[in-house]
């Protein structure tokens, strides 16, 4: 390790000013020794912490509160955060929930680093990374704590800070490449993990289903490039590669070995579909078939509408006036929902869909609209264009942004001809768009896994401003996606956790045995939107999809819901564990089929109906964030 690139904490006040709390604190944790019979032997608690809340949502009171204990058990150390049996806060987050999100005795040679926040208002928090990559929920401090916490760390462990971010502190020896990338990159701001295994057998918050090597599973397997994206757009379309990956054997769900028996899917007794077997059922988005389950392959739902050919020119043009504002949205979004849109047609609907022109704007008004638009980009792109090497030396947060998107691009979507070959201008295009994004929302920055989202826009709209001001438009939706507080991811998870439940109770028991409920598995999926799933040409397919927002606007949740299900023959009878079911859905890259999960998904959607609204708490994305001065309530109660 490296002197030079680390500071150690004694140059930091918190720590300064902590060394006599901290002090007390482990003359208060020696009488805490674990010393009855029942109790594992050597045990010692050196920190304990009442009142540090993990927040499921983004909502203050729904926040569950629990004890952060730090566990010393012969050299090393391990730490616990445990909910309260019983909460005084929202009653919709079950007791079962609750348990989703605890955390058993993590061993600190597993744990990257610590990150800690102090914002301007609200409360301390920190989140624990780990050497994989993954990190925890944030940790709220309600009644203070954090410098105590890192005191008795260090006197435990070694612990420094680095010297790139005072506020993250590093653990262990992290010489590694890997890690270090791992850290600069700041990719666990986006991960969450609800729950992790234990490690030892500690005293009384011990369970019996503890996985120790779940945590091998890292970032980089997470964002390992697929070889479904190796497609050229629109010049390899007459692959025959593009739906036929369910009848491959290795995706075979029905032709595998069945090692235990498998629960029936509860989905099969909607009992419309058992009175109405060959009618039809009306919904608030139209009349759908009810087909025969047993007519169509075992994993189909209740089928709505057929598929139907990309909208093309002639037809876009029936739904403008003269003057080209869009006559009917809705009819406009339902057709693009059950059908996409031609390739060439993109770049103009894409900018409606996305937000960047309204369905009222005229011709007219989107070519000033253009105009005032360019304008303003090159005013921002300015900014970091002006910075001159002596100013950058100066300026750590734009060299680190700028190191970490000029790595990025050029590992980004290359085997597609608009992206491949040396000096390639469009890959320039993509690190001025990012740079100029991070100034443009500087205090989001840049994250792994916007250049995913930026490269099929880039490549569509072919124009460097109208491709920032669409990813723009895109960002304002799903940009908590890579909230520093992983607030869009866990509501995100977490709701796909109880529209399982809602849809696949015996699926998502299964979960729950195996220490699967963070559905940490389905991280990617969320994150840049099925992007690592797909070819090229079916990625921007389902994106306009989603865009449309036609049966709802988290319609990827409920297609998460359908792989899943198509899948869970072969998850529940081999009986897959999170490392198999990680390895499982990375290995699905590239052979889902789009057209039959879409059509599953939305049977999925119109089941579930209002419960399945219920199931996903307001503002999670692509929702607009919702501020309603809940986020952060002063008010709380000493339990």
């Amino acid at each position: 390790m490296q002197e030079a690139e680390l500071h150690d904490l004694s140059d930091d006040a918190d720590y300064a000013a902590s060394q006599q709390e901290g002090s007390a604190s482990m003359m208060r944790c020696d009488s805490s020794k674990l010393s009855t019979s029942s109790e594992t032997e050597g045990a010692e608690i050196v920190y304990l912490k009442d009142n540090v809340a993990i927040h499921p949502t983004q909502y203050a009171f729904e926040r569950i509160s629990g004890r952060l204990k730090l566990i010393k058990q012969g050299s090393a150390l391990f730490m616990t955060w445990i909910p309260y049996k019983r909460q005084s806060t929202n009653v919709k987050l079950s007791e079962k929930d609750r348990n989703l999100y605890t955390i058993r005795a993590v061993p600190f040679a597993d744990v990257r680093s610590i990150r800690r926040h102090t914002p301007a208002l609200g409360w301390q928090y920190i989140i624990v990374v780990l050497s994989s990559g993954l990190a925890f929920p944030p940790l709220y401090f309600y009644n203070g704590g954090v410098r105590e916490f890192l005191t008795t760390i260090k006197q435990h462990v070694f612990l420094v800070r680095s010297v790139e971010d005072t506020n993250v502190f590093l653990l262990n020896d992290f010489q590694n490449p890997l890690q270090r990338t791992l850290s600069s990159l700041e990719l666990p701001r986006a991960v969450p993990i609800p729950s992790m295994p234990s490690a030892p057998v500690l005293p009384r918050e011990s369970t019996s289903h503890e996985n120790q090597e779940r945590t091998d599973v890292g970032i980089s397997d997470l964002f390992r490039e697929s070889h479904g994206n190796g497609f050229r757009p629109l010049e390899r379309r007459k692959s025959n590669q593009s739906d036929d990956y369910s009848h491959k054997p290795s995706d075979d769900a029905e032709g595998v070995a069945v090692q235990s028996p498998v629960a029936p899917d509860p989905v099969e007794k909607v009992p419309y579909r058992e009175h109405n077997r060959d009618g039809e059922a009306a919904t608030n988005v139209g009349t759908f078939e009810l087909i025969s389950y047993k007519e169509f392959d075992k994993l189909s739902l209740v089928w709505g509408k057929p598929r139907q050919p990309p909208l093309g020119l002639e037809e876009w043009a029936t739904f403008l006036d003269s003057e080209g504002r869009v006559v009917d949205s809705k009819a406009l979004r339902k057709r693009i929902f059950y059908g996409g849109i031609e390739h060439k047609l993109r770049k103009e609907v894409w900018a409606i869909l996305l937000g960047h022109h309204t369905y009222e704007s005229t011709y007219a008004e989107r070519k000033h609209q253009r105009s005032i638009k360019k304008t303003e980009y090159e005013t921002i792109k300015s900014q970091w264009q002006s910075i001159s090497p002596a100013q950058a030396k100066r300026f750590t947060k734009f060299r680190e942004r700028k190191g970490l998107i000029e790595k990025d691009v050029v590992r980004t979507d290359r085997s597609l001809s608009f992206y491949d070959g040396d000096d390639n201008p469009n890959v320039n295009l993509l690190r001025d768009i990012l740079l100029t994004y991070s100034f443009y929302n500087f205090h989001l920055g840049y994250c792994q896994g916007m250049n995913d989202l930026l490269s099929p826009i880039l490549l569509v709209m072919e124009d460097e401003s109208e491709s920032f001001w669409c990813f723009v438009a895109l960002m304002e939706c799903l940009g908590p996606n890579f909230n520093r507080d992983q607030s869009g991811m866990h509501s995100q998870l977490f709701a796909l956790s109880k529209l399982v439940e809602l849809l696949d109770n015996p699926l998502h028991n299964h979960f729950k045995q195996n220490d699967c409920l963070n559905y940490f598995f389905c991280f990617r999926w969320m994150l840049i939107q099925f992007k690592r799933e797909l070819e090229y040409e079916k990625t921007m397919r389902l994106w306009e999809v989603l865009w449309t927002h036609y049966l709802s606007e988290h319609l990827h949740l409920y297609l998460s819901v359908a792989i899943l299900k198509r899948y869970r023959g072969k998850i529940i009878g081999e009986q897959m564990d999170f490392d198999t079911l990680i390895r499982f859905i990375n290995e699905l890259s590239g052979r889902i089929d789009l057209d039959a999960t879409l059509r599953d998904a939305e049977a999925l959607c119109i089941c579930a109906g209002e419960r399945g609204a219920d199931c996903i708490p307001p503002g999670t994305p692509p929702s607009l964030p919702v501020d309603n001065g809940l986020l952060y309530s002063q008010q709380d109660e000493v339990l």
